[in-house]
């Protein structure tokens, strides 16, 4: 195998897609559109919910309650309160997707509130959106919490507290999507540089056109895919500096996290090309990359745990995504933005991405051979 054979492949392949700027640019946009739209539709603290609050009690001790709403909604504005009247009509309205969620003071609430006879607030929510119904869950919780403490604290305070100590600062979601969009744009590069640009030049036959000359088929494949790695390369650094500077990820410029950022973004680059010409190879009709890329993108982008954390899913699709290259991809660039990690953080994915590539590229030149 000689390197200036593989080399020349690289340059060609460099040339011919330097003049197509449009490749680079699509290979960017709609990772950097995902990064902020799902980046800031996601993963935020909900705010302005609407809740129904029936008051039949009309006490002193119900007016607490009421203030309280009202300073959640001033404060936290976590949700804001309409009052109603009749709680079959705050129930209609539920129903019908005007509010979020229902809480009645009964008529007798201070009645069993003085005789200390479990009094009761009953909370009807609409549990279709969990994400906004546990946030309402949490908040009135946290009300019932305070209404029960003891008017008068005790000498000694016998009452088990958790302290929780949280060693990175608040992360917004933008920060947590920026290592899956890092992903989906060198995975986006290795679908048109390894799949489509590849099919494309096998019908207009230049890869018999390349068998002619003394080059093996071995650095054949070796040239395409390392040309598709630079690809890969340039397209993830370039959306992990846009991406963070977007996010605001702190200390993005820093050389050592930089050189640390290169080096996952290479691996993984080489890991998801080197797999697109494994699926690709025996492929021949131009039709077959563009039909499955949005299968690919679902079965290796959304289990990376990139959108979702993995500890989340059934075990089936935990097995799944042990497979997945984007797992690895993802981890290691989240540890390396999100948690500025060294690399301890990163060895393991790095290891695991080289080892995956080498079995694809190995795979690869097997496939080809039998082809040609």
């Amino acid at each position: 195998m000689k390197f200036y054979r593989i080399w020349a492949l690289i340059e060609r392949d460099m040339r011919k897609f330097f003049r197509s700027p449009a490749l680079m640019t699509a290979s960017m946009i709609f990772p950097l559109v995902q990064l902020v739209i799902l980046g800031y539709a996601f993963g935020g603290k909900i705010r302005g919910a609407t809740i129904a609050l029936v008051d039949q009690d009309h006490s002193v001790e119900a007016r607490k309650i009421q203030e309280m709403f009202n300073d959640v909604a001033a404060g936290a504005k976590t949700f804001r309160v309409v009052d109603y009247d009749s709680q079959a009509h705050a129930i209609n309205d539920l129903r019908a997707g005007l509010v979020r969620a229902v809480v009645e003071i009964p008529d007798d609430f201070s009645r069993r509130y003085f005789r200390r006879d479990r009094p009761r607030i009953a909370l009807v929510e609409d549990n279709t959106d969990q994400f906004v119904s546990s946030s309402i869950d949490q908040r009135l919780q946290q009300m019932v919490d305070a209404l029960n403490a003891p008017s008068v604290a005790t000498r000694l305070d016998q009452v088990v507290q958790l302290k929780v100590v949280e060693i990175y600062p608040y992360v917004d979601y933008i920060k947590y999507l920026l290592a899956g969009s890092i992903a989906m744009s060198i995975f986006i590069v290795a679908m048109i540089g390894g799949g489509i640009t590849f099919i494309d030049d096998k019908s207009r036959g230049l890869h018999e056109g390349y068998l002619l000359t003394p080059i093996h088929k071995s650095e054949l494949v070796m040239g395409l895919i390392g040309a598709g790695t630079l690809k890969g390369l340039m397209a993830g650094l370039l959306l992990t500096i846009i991406g963070g500077l977007i996010a605001g990820i702190p200390n993005i410029w820093n050389p050592v996290r930089l050189v640390y950022l290169s080096v996952v973004v290479l691996v993984a680059s080489l890991g998801m090309i080197s797999f697109m010409f494994l699926v690709m190879v025996r492929v021949d009709d131009p039709l077959v990359p563009r039909a499955i890329f949005g299968v690919l993108n679902t079965l290796l982008f959304f289990p990376s745990g990139a959108v979702y954390p993995t500890e989340a899913f059934p075990k089936w699709l935990r097995w799944f995504s042990v497979a997945d290259p984007f797992t690895y991809t993802v981890h290691a660039l989240r540890n390396l933005t999100v948690k500025s990690t060294g690399i301890e953080g990163i060895y393991r994915d790095v290891l695991v991405l080289l080892g995956f590539s080498a079995v694809m590229i190995a795979g690869s030149v097997m496939l080809f051979k039998r082809q040609l």
